[in-house]
């Protein structure tokens, strides 16, 4: 199997990131980069990160009008990314034009379109929250109903909590890639993510990426520590 951990690299800075990544470089399978540490390094932490020739997953969730998702779209493809976040709630023209100019950016630097994941529902989101929104109160519906509109507007993977990957692995193509954050060892503090799942539960229900930040990056050894969730998921 590929590695699926995906090690989100949360920290403030780009010269303890980069460290951390080069230590963790052979045990996991790509690094996701997000908002903090984006609007700290920028694009070039992006470039320096792709040398060790680890997949990177820019998760800056676009939702915007088309046109400016599709442009912001073609500058993540510029920087080599292999995946890269959109919002779902953005409508089905947001993200069809997301896609096309993946494929087409992509297609003009003669390398392989990055996978535009759909984020539908946040984990730290419960029905509470949704409700707030005027969304009703039942997360699953509300996924599913992200999820199918994903899917139309030909999208090729999805962001969703643990909880419902089996679910969307049964109305969804199976070529769907879903990708999970809200993994949890079961040992953690409590934090904001409220729909959470181990690392094995979620690749028997389905994922195939896990994002996971805190129970590597602050063990006090993260290399062994993604040693031993990978080691979780093979035996």
């Amino acid at each position: 199997m590929q590695n699926p951990i995906i090690l989100a690299l949360d920290l403030p800075d780009a010269a303890s990131a980069l460290a951390l990544a080069q230590q963790v470089a052979p045990c996991v399978g790509a690094f996701k980069v997000g908002s903090e540490l984006f609007t700290a390094a920028g694009p070039d932490f992006v470039r320096r990160l792709r040398e060790t020739l680890v997949p990177v997953f820019l998760d800056l969730k676009f939702h915007d009008i088309p046109n400016t998702v599709a442009k912001a779209v073609a500058s993540a493809v510029r920087l080599d990314v292999q995946m890269l976040t959109i919002h779902t709630g953005g409508g089905l023209e947001m993200m069809r034009a997301a896609e096309q100019s993946a494929a087409e950016t992509s297609a003009a630097l003669n390398r392989p379109p990055p996978l535009v994941l759909g984020v539908t529902v946040l984990t730290s989101m419960n029905g509470a929250g949704l409700e707030q929104l005027g969304c009703g109160s039942d997360v699953g519906k509300h996924v599913e109903r992200l999820a199918a509109l994903a899917a139309q507007a030909g999208l090729r993977g999805l962001v969703c909590s643990p909880l419902e990957i089996q679910r969307l692995r049964e109305l969804l193509p199976h070529s769907m890639q879903l990708v999970t954050p809200g993994i949890r060892l079961g040992d953690e503090k409590a934090d904001d993510q409220k729909r959470t799942l181990s690392a094995r539960a979620a690749i028997d229900a389905g994922a195939n990426w896990l994002v996971i930040g805190r129970p590597i990056y602050a063990a006090p050894q993260p290399a062994e520590a993604a040693r031993r969730i990978l080691a979780s998921l093979t035996t």
